[in-house]
């Protein structure tokens, strides 16, 4: 009588258990190469377009590079910190600064609440009057921000203004005969922030109107049966819905106001006294012609601003990536 011997076991240092590992890697090298090769173009062209201008900018900050550097072609000077230095102690920066950081948060503030409450009232509307609101919103949102800025000056203009004009009426005086809104820094910026939250609005109001589609209608029901009142609706289910795109939406209102232009500086053309009114983009501009140091120390300032106000939400973002 013969007797089988059993067979060898298939242990992890065996052929067969190790041939499936080699294949995982394999397929993971050809995955990571294909990954890596269509993102090529893409890195290239940030690296162009991105990069090599953010350290240029970088490289000048510590220079005292000037158009007169660039014309008979000599090589700056370093001078480290000095841009940084004098960019604090010897200039009106810190003020304007503190001016361009105030008045992003008033304009962030008024947008994101004009845009939600417009969002739910659209909700509430009728299908016609929901058409109507969203094609004027549209019209605010399509127009560009230096045909805005022309339009809005021309109802603020001191001696044309249909402000002005109204303003006589209802108070039946003429006290606002040549009134100059844009002479004094405190309406400037009125009229400055009527504008830049009219056309901010309807970005945020149709981002929010969609995510309020995403809220179950039985579940809003239900708490209403339970006795909710709106606040409590929109604070306990509907925000918590909202709030990944809320905090997107509040992340780019931040950057876009922080670096407004356009509507500063025309309106600074029409009137305004641009040393009591600039912002951090206007200053920029009208610094000395040719002082590419300087500015570069102010570019500098400005991207890191921006990227320590925006870290909050990348680090938010990667952490959900990574769950």
């Amino acid at each position: 009588m013969s007797v089988t011997a059993p067979p060898e076991p298939r242990t992890g240092t065996g052929r067969r258990s190790s041939a499936p590992v080699s294949r995982e890697k394999v397929r993971a090298r050809r995955d990571a190469r294909n990954g890596w090769t269509l993102l090529a173009p893409s890195l290239i062209i940030l690296g162009v377009m991105v990069g090599y201008p953010a350290v240029t900018m970088v490289w000048q900050s510590f220079t005292d590079f000037t158009v007169k550097n660039d014309l008979l072609g000599t090589a700056p000077n370093f001078v480290w910190f000095d841009n940084y230095v004098d960019l604090f102690t010897k200039s009106d920066f810190p003020a304007v600064l503190l001016r361009s950081l105030t008045l992003m948060v008033v304009l962030t503030v008024l947008i994101i609440l004009g845009g939600v409450l417009i969002a739910v009232l659209m909700t509430r509307l009728s299908r016609a009057w929901r058409i109507i609101v969203s094609v004027g919103l549209l019209l605010a949102w399509a127009m560009p921000p230096l045909t805005a800025t022309v339009v809005w000056g021309w109802m603020f203009d001191t001696n044309y203004g249909v402000v002005n004009h109204l303003l006589n009426t209802v108070t039946g005086t003429d006290d606002w005969t040549g009134h100059g809104w844009l002479e004094n820094p405190l309406s400037f910026f009125f009229v400055l922030t009527i504008i830049i939250v009219w056309q901010g609005i309807p970005f945020v109001a149709f981002t929010t109107y969609a995510g309020l589609g995403q809220v179950p209608a039985e579940v809003l029901e239900a708490s209403s049966l339970d006795g909710a009142n709106g606040f409590k609706r929109f604070r306990l289910i509907v925000f918590p819905y909202l709030r990944s795109i809320l905090t997107v939406v509040l992340v780019l209102q931040i950057i876009w106001n922080l670096r407004i232009f356009t509507q500063v500086y025309s309106l600074q053309e029409r009137g305004g006294l641009a040393s009591e009114t600039n912002v951090l983009g206007t200053y920029l501009f009208r610094q000395g012609v040719g002082e590419f140091g300087a500015t570069a120390a102010i570019g500098v300032v400005m991207v890191i601003l921006l990227l320590a106000l925006s870290w909050g939400y990348v680090r938010t973002t990667l952490k959900e990536e990574e769950l």
